[in-house]
């Protein structure tokens, strides 16, 4: 394509590629992104391009590769339009029965077609589906809709008509009034006014100034940054574009965590073609506009999610956080006003100037506007990547979406927001999700990490569990979050291993508050959280612990103890093959035994047996 170099010239572009569309008017979508590809899609799009050019003709059926769909446990997806027919767990194997009876004659794949696991029922269109039914997804529909690799599918479905807008109208001030009025705030964790944020690194002083995307997403079994980034890498950088026009900025960083490699690929691609076409560089679409990004790679610690820490490792220093005496819009990046959000923030905001504030701010709640979108992961039937907007309850999300906890087991709790989040029991979900509803739970929208617990779990275990990810995560620069968490750890794995004591339970309080209050940034300011809400609303596990030296949900190893029940055991010796320690004894096709001395709770002899006669006291 010819370098763009007006207004005149993007809408006449979109034009044309808008009118570009296949005779049969027929698309096989089939989505990627990392979770795509690891379960087989690039194999399944050549099967499914080698059975179209086998067919004659073609009437030009369009195979697109896409970023994530979000429903991540059924990959790889296909789905074909116009109709709305997706099939699951689709294998190379079934590309042409796809293209030779749904593409070719209309019919319907029964064995392919999603079957909820609640009911039984099988659903044809995606749009039927449960788990996608019941969301509001502004930005991860776009994901479905174009292939990350190509511009010109995203200017097709009206990509950078947001930027020429705001270019057209001249005026960089209106645009951070009207991200302003839509309310939208911090996909990243903190939730501070994107407006506001503007606002003051447009009236900070100095001509030289950065926008930064955050893209440096640590938090366990979170990736919705990651999957924007891979399945619509435009959308965001449009975004950045229309922020630097706005607060007058010249340069451009997206801090990519190294373990995002395809996210990195797709980032770079992305800057590259815009480059190429002149929506990068000097006089962008014919206007004042002078603006670069780079891609910038992280390497993979998760303080460097914190804003001054990041801005130290894009500096070359070590990425540990400064104090925010002086806020980083006014001295940032090499000491510049800087502006920085994260993924989902900057996504956003083209979808704000193309609808208007009006339309994103009556989405949500009054103090959280607009969508979020959240990594279900857990002990949920569907697990994914889920869009709702503000003020949606726990439960929605948890029931209705997710399909509650699989093999029937009960759903005991929720972790929202990441490691430095909060766990909230099953009588609280009924809260809506918003920033300042979870903060006075004891948890945390953060960046948006679901993780959901049965009752298979420990909730003290979970404490720990996440102390030990902060303990190693965090730089260790101020003596708070340092000590503190180590001493917070060393508690809760004395109450885990049966060495609690009753007046632990207070220090442990005390020390948590104390963290929180004194610790330099966010990491150790939130990294209490866990010890705090578990104590809060499952405090009898920890008085378990303590006071009967059991752990009740079975977990803690130095409090349990594995017996065979003698009237399901078969002698099948499933287990005495599987146990390394020479724990288990007993004939063949008798009953068998284990010798709590040698036995380790290793979980091997639960994972082999077909019987459940292993029994966790």
């Amino acid at each position: 394509m010819d370098r763009i170099k007006t207004i005149e010239d993007l809408a006449c572009l979109q034009e044309s590629l808008s009118d570009r569309k296949p005779s049969s008017g027929k698309t096989i979508t089939i989505s990627g992104g990392t979770c795509g590809e690891a379960s087989g899609s690039l194999k399944v799009v050549e099967a499914m391009q080698k059975a179209l050019a086998g067919r004659k003709p073609t009437n030009g059926v369009h195979v697109r590769l896409t970023g994530c769909h979000g429903f991540c446990e059924e990959e790889p997806i296909v789905v074909v339009d116009p109709e709305n027919i997706l099939y699951c767990r689709v294998s190379p194997e079934d590309a042409g029965e796809i293209v030779g009876e749904t593409v070719g004659k209309g019919n319907i794949i029964e064995r392919l077609l999603y079957k909820d696991p609640v009911s039984g029922a099988s659903f044809t269109k995606e749009s039927e589906i449960p788990f996608f039914r019941d969301q509001d997804r502004m930005l991860l529909d776009q994901n479905r809709l174009i292939d990350p690799c190509s511009i010109e599918d995203y200017i097709a479905v009206g990509g950078y008509s947001s930027l020429a807008k705001v270019l057209s109208q001249d005026m960089p001030e209106a645009v951070v009034v009207e991200v302003t009025a839509s309310g939208l705030r911090g996909r990243g964790g903190g939730g501070f006014s994107t407006g506001r944020k503007w606002f003051m690194c447009r009236a900070a002083a100095g001509d030289e100034k950065y926008v930064i995307c955050n893209a440096d997403e640590g938090d366990p079994g979170a990736y919705m940054d990651r999957s924007i980034l891979e399945g619509n890498p435009h959308s965001v950088l449009e975004g950045m574009i229309i922020g630097a026009w706005a607060i007058g900025a010249q340069q451009g960083y997206i801090y990519v965590r190294n373990e995002y490699p395809l996210a990195l690929k797709h980032a770079r691609l992305a800057i590259k073609q815009a480059r190429e076409l002149g929506l990068l560089g000097d006089r962008i679409l014919g206007s004042a506009l002078c603006f670069e990004v780079e891609v910038a790679r992280g390497g993979g610690a998760f303080v460097c999610g914190e804003s001054t820490a990041l801005m130290a490792s894009l500096e070359g220093k070590v990425g540990e956080p400064r104090p925010k005496d002086v806020h980083t819009v006014k001295e940032g990046l090499w000491h510049k006003p800087s502006c920085l959000n994260n993924v989902e923030t900057w996504a956003n905001v083209p979808l704000i100037i193309r609808h208007g504030a009006d339309w994103f701010a009556a989405k949500g709640t009054e103090g959280s506007k607009g969508t979020k979108v959240f990594a279900l992961t857990g002990k949920v039937k569907n697990t994914g990547l889920v869009e709702v907007p503000f003020g949606t309850p726990l439960g929605t999300i948890i029931y209705n979406i997710g399909g509650g906890a699989p093999d029937g087991s009960e759903v005991k709790a929720v972790q929202t927001g990441g490691p430095s989040g909060g766990c909230l029991p099953a009588e609280k979900f009924d809260l809506p999700v918003d920033f300042d509803t979870l903060a006075e739970a004891g948890s945390m929208v953060g960046s948006g990490g679901m993780v959901v617990m049965d009752q298979r779990t420990c909730m003290v275990d979970v404490a720990k569990y996440f102390l030990e990810f902060l303990q190693d995560e965090s730089c260790g620069k101020c003596v708070p979050c340092r000590v503190g968490i180590d001493r917070m750890l060393e508690i809760v794995t004395d109450i885990t291993e049966g060495r609690g004591e009753p007046e632990q339970l207070e220090l442990l309080e005390d020390l948590a508050e104390t963290v929180c209050e004194t610790s330099l940034c966010a990491l150790g300011k939130t990294a209490p959280n866990p010890v705090l809400s578990t104590l809060r609303y499952f405090r009898d596990e920890y008085e378990a612990h303590i006071e009967d030296k059991c752990c009740p949900a079975g977990v803690c190893r130095e409090l349990i103890e594995y017996t065979i029940d003698a009237e399901k055991c078969k002698g099948c010796g499933n287990c005495l093959d599987a146990c390394s320690r020479g724990a288990v004894n007993g004939e063949k096709k008798q009953p068998h035994v284990i010798d709590p001395q040698l036995c380790r709770r290793c979980g091997m002899c639960i994972d082999v047996c077909k019987l459940d006669a292993i029994r966790v006291a």
